[in-house]
């Protein structure tokens, strides 16, 4: 059972010298309660306990360049599956933590660093934490980021059996049916290991120059590791961000020609989306912003896309 990152316990001594409780639940050992350092300001939860089911897609979102928004399409991926009642687990991958952040979860330990570093099966369903999104609907869950993940990735390397494996081994009975990878912005062993656990890949790009050889560059990794262990295949490409210039009305022809049908749908840019962002809430939260709505109608596509063409559900 996940824990809490925010309640605080007395010291083992004391705990120890207490007379024992005659209540039927047991108090969890003060490691899984207490956050990591005095600085954690994680409101985190628990995850509400969920049946385990049988069937797990795992997607990883992936692009080699930063700055395309693949965070952005992870949580809005995210809430409108969750809405449709899927139990979603995002998977924040990526350095930067960007998609804790967006779900209000800061400082809970352990994080994805500590669940590669176990190296053992099933390490991730120990560090899941529920979202911090208002609970008044239903949200996804986490496997929160961790900076110390940009050192993790050369330790992986010293690894010569198992360093592709770690995630994959590590996701093992997370009690979720849909599992979202945010992946870092490169094509190091961090990116390969979320390759490694993926079902399918979605390239998340943007309407600018160079944007197309980006996607055939990682439509080269993703086919690398399809060729090796039959998966993932590729879902398809997001096109993040996409403005109404002239310049965003060019570039987007330019991949719609290049890539036709691989194309998931498109996310319009707009000021709500990096308000909720802000905001560490999702889209359905800002209902009464102007453009929430509308973005969240376009990730809800987006979702039904991927589902229909994932694992050949509508939603």
């Amino acid at each position: 059972m996940p824990r809490s990152t925010t309640t605080s316990t007395p010291p083992p001594s004391a705990r120890c010298c207490a007379t024992p409780r005659r209540s039927p639940r047991r108090r969890a050992p003060s490691w899984r309660q207490r956050p990591r350092s005095a600085e954690s300001t994680s409101a985190a939860k628990p995850a509400r306990a969920r049946p385990r089911s049988p069937v797990v897609t795992t997607i990883a979102f992936v692009n080699q360049k930063g700055g395309v928004g693949k965070t952005t399409v992870v949580l809005g991926v995210a809430a409108a599956a969750a809405a449709l009642g899927r139990r979603v687990l995002v998977v924040d991958l990526d350095p930067q933590a960007n998609a804790s952040a967006g779900l209000g979860v800061w400082g809970a330990s352990p994080t994805i660093d500590d669940v590669l570093a176990a190296d053992r099966a099933g390490a991730a369903v120990d560090a899941v934490v529920a979202s911090a999104w208002p609970d008044d609907g239903p949200r996804p869950d986490l496997v929160p980021g961790d900076p110390r993940l940009s050192n993790r990735e050369p330790l992986l390397a010293t690894d010569p059996l198992g360093a592709q494996d770690r995630l994959r081994m590590a996701l093992a009975g997370v009690p979720h049916d849909l599992v979202l990878i945010d992946c870092p912005p490169s094509l190091g062993l961090l990116c390969v290991n979320a390759l490694f656990a993926a079902d399918a890949a979605v390239i998340v790009t943007e309407p600018a120059a160079w944007a197309a050889d980006g996607v055939d560059l990682m439509s080269g990794t993703i086919a690398q590791v399809a060729a090796r262990r039959g998966a993932p295949s590729q879902a398809g490409i997001v096109v993040n961000r996409l403005g109404r210039t002239r310049d965003h009305t060019y570039w987007n022809g330019e991949l719609l020609e290049r890539f036709g049908d691989q194309l998931l749908g498109t996310v319009r840019q707009r000021a709500a989306i990096a308000e909720a962002s802000g905001q560490s809430l999702p889209l359905r939260a800002l209902r009464s912003r102007s453009g929430a709505p509308e973005a969240a109608a376009e990730f809800d596509a987006l979702y039904r896309t991927l589902a229909d063409r994932v694992d050949g559900r509508p939603g």
